[in-house]
């Protein structure tokens, strides 16, 4: 009985291949000739393939844009003093990283900016999950850090500099205070999202507060701070940047300052297509890491 249920339940349709076989396979009478085949759409290839597309299209219109790029600054089209050159660009690169300076500076500005961002996540979240622990502590807090929120951080990028001196700690705390308002802000969205009757059925069934906060609202909140990520890390490398133009001794954001002193605008588009590619990067590892937590905890 059960069989002749899906049976009737699950149709599959078949194509016979006569309209494709030619006519003189059909004279053979061939095996491929009499048999139909059935249509099954993969959608994990379909979307693989369609990855695969999207990634050479990118790849493609990248190469485009600098190839355009070159051709119009050797025909004058762009002024080369100004815009600089792939070519430039490219020998001026490989003459930083000859003299070893650009990976020190890269090094210095990835490290500033990822522990910046991993503690200002850390701390803002476990900040607005708190607020999980007392609904009055939340409310008064909740108007403090909106206007935090608000406030130019960077403008306390000078202030940061004069407390903690023109070394490493200063850029990784401008970064720390880029991202630490926003992470607290989403993860009170996610604590403020949880089911009411969810806790009650925890407590009904004798579960204590902490296992009520382990096991229904750090789960239920991680949506909302994982989707600050990539936020926070854009915010975290634009914080060690401003960190670095107004004092330091290393980093990418220095060498673009000091490129500016010196009108060396060649060496000016190698500090901006480092930290692009930069920040490009950290914007994949973080796409991994949201990949990572996103399985751990059983978010879509």
């Amino acid at each position: 009985m059960g069989e002749t249920v899906r049976k009737s339940t699950f149709v599959i349709h078949s194509l016979s291949t006569d309209a494709v076989v030619p006519a003189a396979e059909k004279k053979l009478k061939t095996p491929f000739a009499t048999k139909s085949a059935p249509l099954i759409y993969d959608e994990e290839a379909a979307e693989r393939k369609k990855a695969r597309r999207i990634g050479w299209g990118r790849v493609a219109v990248g190469v485009l844009l600098f190839i355009i790029w070159e051709v119009f600054t050797r025909i004058g089209w762009l002024d080369s003093y100004y815009w600089s050159s792939p070519s430039a660009i490219w020998q001026t690169t490989w003459l930083q990283v000859a003299e070893g300076g650009l990976l020190g500076d890269i090094a210095y500005t990835s490290g500033s900016t990822v522990l910046g961002f991993v503690f200002g996540t850390l701390c803002g979240a476990l900040l607005g999950l708190s607020f999980w622990w007392s609904r009055s502590y939340a409310g008064i807090s909740e108007p403090y850090l909106i206007i935090l929120n608000a406030m130019p951080k960077l403008a306390l990028a000078p202030v940061l500099v004069i407390l903690l001196g023109i070394g490493f700690f200063s850029k990784v705390a401008l970064a720390f205070s880029m991202t630490v308002v926003v992470s607290a802000l989403s993860a009170y969205s996610g604590v403020k999202s949880v089911d009411p009757d969810m806790e009650k059925l925890m407590y009904s069934l004798g579960a204590k507060r902490w296992q009520v906060f382990t096991k229904v609202v750090i789960p239920w909140s991680m949506p909302w701070i994982i989707s600050s990520l990539r936020i926070n890390i854009a915010l975290a490398l634009a914080g060690a940047i401003v960190g670095e133009f107004i004092a330091s001794s290393q980093g990418v954001g220095r060498m673009i300052m000091y490129a500016g002193t010196i009108l060396d605008i060649n060496l000016v588009w190698v500090g901006v297509v480092v930290l692009s590619v930069l920040s490009m990067a950290m914007y994949w590892g973080v796409v991994l890491l949201e990949r990572g937590l996103s399985k751990g905890f059983g978010v879509k």
